[in-house]
């Protein structure tokens, strides 16, 4: 975890998917470098509540307020971002981090299964990202504020490069995601917007709990993971905290993979 700093003072973060996990890490640490920060959730509001009053309470954090919002649905990205607008002013800095899986084998996934996932892993990262360039383009530079005219940080996963069989949906969604974010990059560069991934691997969370929870299960997931550790979420959170802030101005258009190594290909560690 980072030391509590002002390197986002007086700027104003929306992370969505941020009541557990790699979410509430990423409000955390965005509010200890001093940003106010929204902490979306869909259905998880006492969990939500929790992290809020955990940035509240902390003297050198900025000021944190829940919304609610299903990212999948155009309307209510819209009211979420005119809520967050309406509290703090404008926006700063865009954390699309809400995310699902719904895994089956290829020939036994059902078409609902396949959509759910794409509308929200990937539709709700175009919708979110949208609003936030639009906010961005009406509110203008901040030059005392931050060198970027707004930061967008798309949170993808190693399997943007990394098949994962029985994961077909997920796995479509994080390689589209990433020429999402490059395709922004590309297009709203010129205007100061910085857009960047940031790509985790094994991350010790409730979600992949049967991956870590005992020591033959950790030593099977050690195999793939050449630093031979699982991530926590405060390593994509301090990432996250660093890349929204301006000692990172130059970086854009690029992914950073908190992994440990997996995308080095692990299984030629003994020469294939």
């Amino acid at each position: 975890m980072q030391k509590p700093n002002e390197r986002l003072k007086n700027q104003t973060a929306i992370v969505t998917g941020s009541s557990t996990g790699i979410g509430a890490a990423v409000a955390l640490a965005l509010g200890r470098d001093g940003a106010n920060v929204v902490v979306n959730y869909h259905s998880s509001e006492e969990e939500a509540q929790e992290v809020a009053d955990q940035i509240n309470k902390e003297s050198l954090c900025g000021e944190a307020i829940i919304v609610q919002c299903d990212v999948s649905k155009e309307e209510e990205v819209q009211a979420m971002f005119k809520k967050t607008i309406e509290k703090f002013g404008t926006v700063d800095i865009l954390v699309a981090n809400s995310g699902l899986q719904k895994d089956a084998a290829l020939h036994e996934m059902t078409l609902k299964d396949w959509q759910t996932v794409i509308d929200v892993n990937l539709t709700g990262q175009f919708l979110c990202a949208r609003e936030a360039i639009r906010e961005f383009m009406r509110r203008g530079m901040r030059e005392d504020v931050s060198k970027a005219l707004g930061k967008i940080i798309h949170m993808s996963s190693v399997h943007q490069v990394i098949p994962w069989a029985g994961h077909a949906n997920y796995a479509a969604s994080k390689g589209a995601l990433k020429m999402l974010m490059e395709s922004i990059c590309q297009e709203y560069a010129p205007l100061k917007i910085r857009c960047n991934s940031i790509a985790p691997g094994a991350i010790k969370t409730d979600i992949n709990k049967d991956a870590w929870e005992t020591e033959s299960a950790l030593r099977e997931l050690y195999k793939v993971i050449p630093y031979k550790r699982i991530g926590v979420p405060e390593d994509v959170g301090d990432t996250a905290a660093w890349l929204a802030s301006d000692e990172s101005d130059y970086i854009n258009g690029t992914t950073l993979f908190v992994d440990g190594g997996m995308t080095c290909y692990p299984g030629f560690t003994t020469n294939g």
